[in-house]
């Protein structure tokens, strides 16, 4: 093959071959360095390569993906994280740099759906990331370049075929993108738009004041959700995405799946979620597949069975009054929509989740009843008129 085509294991399913991944004028803009791509390997890896590139070009800090089919899992820029946080991602054994600061954000914004997921890194992948990579589920990764010894420890990743690609970052696509369905193309302006600080201008509620770090995680959602099969809703938090409704035919059920991710998020810090007391020989996996179960209303008989070999001793649940008083706890938490709302149901139920600042497109014939909700709520809202449909 050249170097502007390369063959790759199959479609979107086994049975789909052959397939193959090529440029129409020039060559590929990236290298493979290890392992074979498949085709929902490259849509998740050009996919989640914008997404990084774009917060660090809009927030001039490391940022990381946490890919799964086409939209990503979790996504976050390089902030500091706390001791408890840092135990919620099983991540408190490890000096972090900022890059792996980043990742581990990604991955721990919702680590049930980054299970055997994609990562993107803005930047040089640092040895701290390759040792946080390696002892998870992942399928591949697609940096601008990395370390020799971070290529060397990712290369050996499942048994060696661990996908590792390298993007060219002054790559610049043409202008205009093509998609084929059955038989039939369809051609459109490539979305060039990068979510920024202008989205937040046109503040429509009473509060009009918008802290810095509100400011910055509402781009984080803005451009996580631009990548995210719509509609689309993304919740965001201290640098990070923490809940990420997507692909749903109705909005408020958007904002329903993003909400209820977002509070398993912070239900995984509370005081009695990080004392759980695991049995020994537990995989990471296995950890996060039982916090999950801990945390969530209704078991079966035999997910409890399976549940109660992973810790010493079987710990008692936390009870809803628990749950609700530790959620209550948690306000400032930022929403991005990546379209109008049409009703104020979605204002309700995002309420409940700590959400005080919102961006959306606006231009809804209930524009008005959404914004009373708003103030109801003594919400901050922005209205970006940028719509940010993504198929």
């Amino acid at each position: 093959m050249s170097d502007k085509k390369i063959e790759l294991r199959y479609g979107c399913n086994p049975h789909q071959k052959p397939a193959y991944v090529y440029m129409s004028k020039g060559e590929l803009p990236f290298k493979v360095l290890n392992g074979s791509p498949g085709y929902i390997n490259m849509m998740d890896a050009l996919n989640s390569w914008q997404l990084v590139k774009e917060l660090k070009q809009t927030l001039k800090m490391p940022a990381a993906a946490s890919f799964k089919h086409v939209s990503p899992a979790g996504a976050a820029v390089a902030a500091p994280m706390s001791d408890e946080l840092k135990r919620a991602y099983f991540v408190d054994d490890r000096e972090l740099s900022p890059l792996s600061t980043a990742y581990a954000r990604a991955r721990g914004a919702d680590i049930m759906s980054s299970y055997g997921d994609f990562a993107a890194l803005s930047d040089k992948v640092d040895v701290e990331t390759a040792r946080i990579i390696r002892r998870e589920v992942s399928d591949g990764i697609i940096a601008p370049a990395y370390d020799d010894a971070a290529l060397k420890i990712l290369s050996k990743k499942r048994n060696g075929r661990y996908l590792v690609i390298q993007m060219d970052e002054d790559y610049k696509p043409e202008e205009y993108e093509e998609k084929e369905i059955f038989g039939i193309t369809l051609e459109q302006k490539r979305n060039n738009v990068v979510p920024d600080f202008s989205i937040l201008e046109n503040v429509v509620t009473e509060k009009k004041d918008i802290p810095e770090n509100a400011r910055r995680d509402l781009i984080v959602a803005t451009i996580a959700v631009k990548y995210t099969q719509s509609n689309s809703i993304c919740l965001a938090y201290d640098g990070q995405v923490t809940g990420i409704g997507a692909g749903q035919q109705s909005r408020v059920h958007c904002v329903r799946l993003a909400a209820t991710k977002s509070d398993l998020w912070y239900l995984r810090q509370h005081p009695k979620t990080l004392s759980l007391d695991f049995a020994d020989g537990i995989t990471r996996s296995e950890k996060n597949n039982a916090v999950d179960k801990y945390l969530v209303e209704d078991i079966t008989d035999a997910e409890r069975k399976s549940w109660e070999k992973a810790f010493k001793k079987v710990p008692e649940k936390l009870t809803a009054g628990e749950k609700r008083e530790w959620l209550d706890s948690l306000q400032g938490v930022c929403l991005s929509s990546d379209a109008m709302f049409p009703f104020r149901d979605s204002l309700d139920r995002a309420a409940s989740s700590g959400v005080k600042y919102v961006v959306q497109a606006g231009g809804s014939i209930r524009d008005d009843e959404v914004i009373a909700a708003a103030d109801e709520y003594n919400m901050v809202m922005a209205s970006s008129k940028l719509r940010l449909f993504h198929h």
